[in-house]
């Protein structure tokens, strides 16, 4: 569930960014999408950590 999040999360992040430094379209969707899976993969690296040291 925590990846799940970070890859929502990222994806807002992302269009953020993009939209503040006047992105076009394609930019948006760019750093939607890069920031989504970063973020994705940190929440999945999170939720294994925590497995392994809480469960």
């Amino acid at each position: 569930m925590i990846g799940l999040a970070g890859l929502v999360l990222g994806g807002l992040f992302g269009a953020t960014v993009a939209r503040r430094r006047g992105g076009s379209g394609l930019d948006v969707a760019k750093d939607t999408a890069g920031f989504g899976i970063a973020f994705g993969l940190l929440g999945a690296v999170v939720t294994i950590f925590a497995e392994r040291v809480l469960g």
